[in-house]
């Protein structure tokens, strides 16, 4: 397994390293935001490490520019652990958030994680409900003929709800299987999330498949 750190602090950049080699890994590193982001968009990378204040280009750029183009999964490394900067990090399509300073064996079970579930993917078929089509190979999502254009984690989460169609899915749930975190139970980002998907998959066509149920959580099906 091939890993890409991105940290400008060198000390902390080879204490990952060594980790991380000890422990079988491949590890690459980058020491600024561009040299990071052009190694993730040419490199064959099966996980970022992503430090979120680097020189030049910050965490959130690269993640953002990546995003345009490759789906590799990343963490994100920052001293900034409030939950506005999380949901700026998880909304741009980041895979899961650790906050500095942390524990290696910490990171090291998160990173296991996020390899584990990229292991379990098996995403050669199309999954479709009603006239709405997603294509987890392509990462493409097509309703009535007409695409529509997801963000990283928009598309996570609509392939999720879809493969879990007529099932209800609570909030927590959503939030452990799409960001890979518990979160708080005052916590709104899950119903933002849904909120800004429905704007993209529901609200331009008249039959409408993602559905609340309240005080439970959300499924999606096509109801008569």
């Amino acid at each position: 397994m091939k890993i890409l750190v991105v940290e400008d602090e060198a000390r902390a950049a080879a204490y990952l390293r060594q980790g991380l080699t000890e422990h079988g890994y491949q590890v690459e590193v980058a020491a600024t935001g561009a040299d990071g982001l052009y190694s993730a968009m040419n490199g064959d990378h099966d996980l970022i490490l992503l430090d979120v204040m680097l020189p030049g280009f910050d965490g959130f750029a690269v993640l953002s520019a990546l995003r345009t183009t490759k789906g590799t999964p990343v963490l994100m490394l920052t001293a900034k652990g409030n939950t506005n900067d999380k949901v700026k990090g998880f909304d741009l399509g980041a895979d899961d958030y650790l906050v500095k300073p942390f524990e290696f064996p910490e990171l090291l079970a998160r990173v296991r994680t996020l390899l584990k579930r990229t292991k379990q993917i098996t995403p050669d078929i199309i999954l479709q409900v009603a006239d709405l089509q997603v294509d987890p190979v392509r990462h493409r999502a097509v309703r009535s003929g007409k695409p529509i254009d997801l963000s990283a984690k928009e598309f996570a989460l609509l392939a999720l709800l879809m493969r879990h169609s007529g099932e209800v899915l609570s909030r927590t749930k959503i939030a452990s299987l799409v960001w890979n975190i518990n979160f708080d139970s005052d916590t709104n980002v899950v119903d933002v999330a849904i909120r800004r998907l429905r704007a993209k998959v529901d609200d331009p066509f008249q039959v409408k498949l993602i559905n609340t149920v309240r005080g439970v959580g959300y499924v999606l099906e096509e109801r008569t």
